[in-house]
Parts: C-alpha cells; structure tokens; sequence
C-alpha cells in the first residue's frame, strides 16, 4: 500500500505484540502525505518502520480542529505506547490537555514554552516533548518581504485565524513590524474555508497592496485554494509554506516542514527505544525557506528585486 492510503489503516490488529504509536493529526491523510512521509524517514532513521516493528493508530481531525481534544481522548484510551501530536499547537495543547501519562511527541511552529505546551525548551518535564519549527516567529519577515515587493504601498493586509492560539502574539509582532515599516495595516479574519473569498477579494477595496497570511496549520493545507483565489483577485500574496508558491502562489517564507516532521518521527523511535521524553530537549529547527514564483509576479505586473532572486532557496519559473 502507498501514499496517502498507507496512513488510513493500522497494523495493530495483525501484530499485537509490536508497540504502537497513537498518531493525532489536524486534517486528512491525503493532505498530510508528504509531512507523513518525512515522519516515517525519521521513524525508520531511528529503527523503526511501520507493519514491520510498529504499529501506528491513526486519528483525523479532518480539518475540524474543534474535535481534536476529544479524538485526542479517544486516541489514548486505545492501546498506544506514546502520541505523537503533529501539525500545530492546536494538536499539541489537545494531546496535553487529554490528561495522559503517555509519552507525547509534538510538533508545531510556534512556541512551546509561551503556549504552555513545556516547561522550558532545554528541560521540557513530565512526559512530553517534541519539535518547533520558526514558522510563526518569522510572520513579521512576512511582512518586510511583502514591502520589499511593494515599496509604494502605503497600507498592506495581514489574515489570522481568530481560533488559533498564536493569531494574538503574531498580530502583536506584525502590527509592531508594520509600524516599524511605516506601513498600516489592515487586519483581516479568517477561520473556515468559505470565508477565504470574502478575504482575498476586500483586499483591493481595502486599498491595500499585498496580503500577509499568518502562520496557521489551517491555511497551509489550504494553500492550493488560497493560490487560486488571489491569482483570481490579482492580489500579491505570501504565506508561510512552499506548497503556495508551488501552486501558483506569489510566495511563502517559513520553517522548513519536512524537517521537523523528520525529527518527530527520530524523537518517537527513540522514546520507543527507551529513553524518557523528560530527557529529550524541545527541538528547534531553525532553518527557514523563502520560496517565490516568477511568473505570478510578472502575471501581478511585479518584479522581485536581483537580491530577493539570488537570496531565495527555490525560485520557480
């Protein structure tokens, strides 16, 4: 079996006695494929590979984020050695709020010590750990890249999820960047799929530039309709993950995914191992992407600086 169906089914029931991962996820399988695939390098980087020496029981919130406490309660009342909470704070403060003794493996891009998630990052405590990446603390370069694009712009527009528990501190860092810019900044929310239209489309009656999404796992598996939409509107716009850019998008800039699902699933195979989550440190991945399409800019009648191009880990042409 492969791709996205491999992660729908578990190998539990034939082999009872190999230990199991209890797998909480915000969306569908399908959506979450290529993040499961790094997952499962880093479980194989650590000894482990799923039917062969572990289990996997898989949970999915398929995009009602409003459900993952209680899938999460339902998760650790099966037979599972340890949760692994993957793609985003939401997850990781359902598995924790769940009450479990199991060992949990997070993985987020915001803060883990500011959302209550650890302790500290060098000394997380009790039974949970896992991996950041700087997806949300980067939403001000967001910005910066966006003026850099649209010097001209007197007012650009920002998106947030009100439901997220990092929209407050982002907009607070963005609305100190926007001054610092000397930019307005228009706030705009979104946090279900229907109102994406409404967003993108007020951007040009708000007189604004450029568009700015914030960091949230909600609209990074959205990116393909996100795309779409502001290639309709001719609206400039930038969000934190490559799959924007690659479906037609003018840019994203953020962590870099792959890697901290890949250490997710290193730091699973080595509780499974034995070693406690206590001792594990929170782990940072402090590599961040810039990503830019050149032909959507030229389609928007924009042109990215020689610097911006040379400085860009992937360009797509």
């Amino acid at each position: 079996m492969t791709g996205a169906a491999a992660w729908t089914t578990s190998a539990y029931a034939q082999k009872p006695s190999m230990p199991v991962i209890g797998y909480l996820g915000p969306e569908t399988p399908e959506l979450f494929d290529s993040r499961l695939r790094a997952f499962h390098q880093g479980l194989r980087e650590a000894g482990f590979v799923e039917g062969r020496n572990v289990a996997i029981e898989y949970q999915w919130a398929r995009g009602q984020y409003a459900r993952l406490p209680a899938l999460a309660t339902e998760l650790v009342a099966r037979n599972v050695d340890l949760v692994v909470a993957s793609g985003g704070a939401q997850v990781a403060l359902a598995a924790k709020a769940s009450g479990t003794s199991k060992t949990i493996i997070f993985e987020m891009g915001g803060d883990p010590v500011q959302l209550g998630v650890v302790d500290s990052l060098s000394r997380p405590g009790g039974n949970i750990t896992g991996v950041s990446s700087l997806s949300v603390d980067v939403s001000p370069k967001r910005l910066e890249l966006m003026h850099e694009l649209l010097p001209a712009a007197s007012k650009l527009a920002v998106v947030a999820n009100p439901t997220s528990p990092t929209a407050n501190s982002q907009l607070q860092k963005l609305r100190s960047a926007a001054e610092t810019l000397g930019v307005q900044l228009q706030t705009l929310n979104a946090s279900k799929e229907e109102e994406f239209e409404s967003v993108v489309s007020s951007v040009t009656q708000q007189l604004a530039g450029g568009l700015v999404f914030t960091s949230d796992p909600y609209f990074a598996f959205r990116s393909r309709r996100l795309a779409d939409l502001a290639m309709k509107y001719r609206v400039p716009a930038i969000t934190q993950t490559r799959d924007f850019p690659m479906a037609g998008g003018l840019m994203s800039y953020g962590g870099d995914f792959m890697q901290s699902h890949r250490r997710a699933g290193i730091y699973a195979g080595r509780v499974l191992r034995g070693e406690k989550p206590s001792d594990l440190p929170v782990q940072l991945v402090t590599k961040v992407e810039l990503v830019i399409n050149l032909k959507t800019a030229k389609f928007l009648g924009h042109e990215f600086s020689p610097a911006l191009v040379s400085g860009a880990d992937e360009v797509i042409e």
